[in-house]
């Protein structure tokens, strides 16, 4: 099989793709975000899908940063990204850095001990990552269902679904229409003491 590189010499214009599909992965390319998230995958033997990243604009995500077998990039929304070959790549060192420092950040929030921390430590990872400060607290405008939840922190959709009704009646999220969702920091940091 050609590489794509090879099959295609002008990989630097922008792609669309739908929500829920996969960018193509070849182990000699990248896909810089120019809108949209993605989360990066793989799975165990039983299936179980692990989250090992979630990317937005002006991220750079592929195969090559990651040793993982399978490995996917899944759009979590409609996604704009350009397919850059790595040989052109010059800020390689940075983006693996980023790569490694949120797989550190979501190590750490899967490792505490109850799911209600988890999910409250994520929510505020992807508040500050994916938010804007509002009147009431931070907007985390992106659509993600408890399923999405649940396969990033390795637990059932139905934990998450409880949890998130318990932080709701808590008045530490408002989930809105269309699924966005406000975190009241603040509130949350002192639930956690």
């Amino acid at each position: 099989m050609k590489s794509l590189t090879k099959q295609n010499p002008v990989l630097l214009r922008l792609r669309e793709f739908e929500k829920r599909t996969f960018l193509p992965q070849e182990a000699d390319f990248l896909w810089k975000l120019e809108s949209g998230v993605v989360r990066t995958v793989t799975w165990l033997e039983d299936g179980t899908i692990v989250t090992l990243g979630i990317w937005g604009k002006g991220d750079t995500v592929g195969h090559a940063f990651s040793a993982n077998e399978p490995y996917q990039v899944e759009c979590i929304t409609k996604v704009e990204a350009v397919a850059i070959p790595i040989e052109n790549w010059q800020p390689f060192t940075g983006v693996l850095y980023e790569n490694l420092q949120q797989a550190k950040e979501l190590m750490i929030i899967r490792s505490y001990k109850t799911v209600e921390m988890m999910v409250m430590k994520l929510l505020i990872w992807l508040s500050q990552k994916f938010g804007r400060e509002v009147e009431t607290g931070r907007l985390i405008d992106l659509r993600l269902t408890h399923q999405d939840i649940a396969e990033i922190l390795g637990t059932t959709r139905v934990t998450v679904t409880r949890v998130m009704t318990q932080l709701e009646e808590q008045n530490l999220i408002q989930r809105l229409p269309l699924h966005l969702t406000i975190v009241q920091v603040q509130d949350m940091w002192h639930y956690e003491i």
